[in-house]
C-alpha cells in the first residue's frame, strides 16, 4: 500500500468455506477483518484480532441485519470501511436433503432465503455507504452458477436468491459510482467444501477442468475485486467455475 492506513473489510458468513478462507486471504495481506456470522467465533479461526472482530448476527432477521449497521459502525469507530463482502448463503434442503423445487418450497422458507442471500447485501451497503464511501471501497456479492442455470441441488430458492443479487450488483454498481464505491459479483461454482452434496462428482467430470474449484480461489478473485488492481472494474460478474458455465 502507498501509505501505511491499514485497510478494513466486514465479511458475511465468514465462519467456513469461502467465508473462511477470505478471512485468510485478506488478513495475511494486512486488512482488519470484521467478520459476521450466526455463529458464535470459533477458536478454530485462529486470524489476527478474531474474536475481538467478530459479530454473530442473524441475517435472516431483518430486526437483527438493520441492528448489525449499529454495531459495525461502533467498531469502525468513525474510521473508513474498504470493502463489503456479501458472502452468507443458505440453501435449504428437503428430506434426505432433497432438492426444493418450486412446486414445494414453503413461503417461510423463501422468506428466510431472501432475507440472507439478498437483502441484507443491499441493507448492510445501504447503511455503512458513508464508510465506504470515506475509503472509496469496493463490494463483493457472492453469487453462485445456480443463479443462472437449473442446479442439480440447489434449489428454486437459493437459485432465484442468487440471480436476484446478481441483478442487484448491477443497480448497486449504477447507484453506488458516483460514491466512488465500486460494486462487482463472482459466481462460484463446484467448490470443495465440507458440506458438498452426494453426486457433485458426477458435475466434476464434465466441467472443462475436470476438478473442483478450492476456497483460496475464489478468496484470491475476491480480494483481486476489493483490490487497487481492479480500480476501474464495477458492475461485473465473474464466473469462478472451471469453465462450468460454458
Amino acid at each position: 500500500m502507498a501509505d501505511t492506513e491499514q485497510k478494513t473489510m466486514l465479511l458475511t458468513g465468514a465462519s467456513r468455506g469461502i467465508g473462511h478462507a477470505t478471512v485468510k486471504r485478506f488478513a495475511a495481506e494486512g486488512w482488519r477483518v470484521i467478520s459476521c456470522s450466526r455463529h458464535a467465533f470459533s477458536d478454530k479461526c485462529p486470524w489476527p484480532g478474531g474474536e475481538e472482530n467478530h459479530l454473530q448476527v442473524d441475517l435472516s432477521d431483518p430486526n437483527s441485519t438493520i441492528d448489525a449497521i449499529a454495531r459495525v459502525k461502533k467498531r469502525l469507530n468513525g474510521g473508513k470501511l474498504h470493502a463489503l463482502v456479501n458472502n452468507a448463503g443458505v440453501s435449504p434442503k428437503g428430506e434426505d436433503g432433497a432438492r426444493l423445487s418450486t412446486l414445494d418450497t414453503d413461503l417461510r422458507t423463501w422468506g428466510q432465503v431472501f432475507h440472507v442471500n439478498f437483502f441484507a447485501s443491499v441493507v448492510l451497503a445501504r447503511g455503512l455507504r458513508d464508510e465506504l464511501a470515506a475509503a472509496q471501497g469496493s463490494v463483493v456479492n457472492v453469487t453462485s452458477i445456480a443463479g443462472v442455470r437449473v442446479h442439480p441441488f440447489a434449489g428454486a430458492a437459493y437459485a432465484t436468491s442468487k440471480a436476484a443479487l446478481a441483478a442487484l450488483t448491477r443497480e448497486m454498481a449504477h447507484d453506488f459510482g458516483p460514491l466512488g464505491v465500486r460494486v462487482n459479483a463472482i459466481a462460484p461454482g463446484e467448490v470443495e467444501t465440507s458440506i458438498l452434496s452426494p453426486g457433485t462428482d458426477k458435475i466434476v467430470e464434465k466441467l472443462p477442468l475436470r476438478r473442483l474449484g478450492q476456497t483460496h480461489e475464489v478468496a484470491d478473485v475476491i480480494y483481486y475485486l476489493c483490490s487497487d488492481q481492479s480500480s476501474y472494474v464495477s458492475g461485473t460478474e465473474i464466473e469462478v467455475n472451471g469453465g462450468q458455465h460454458v
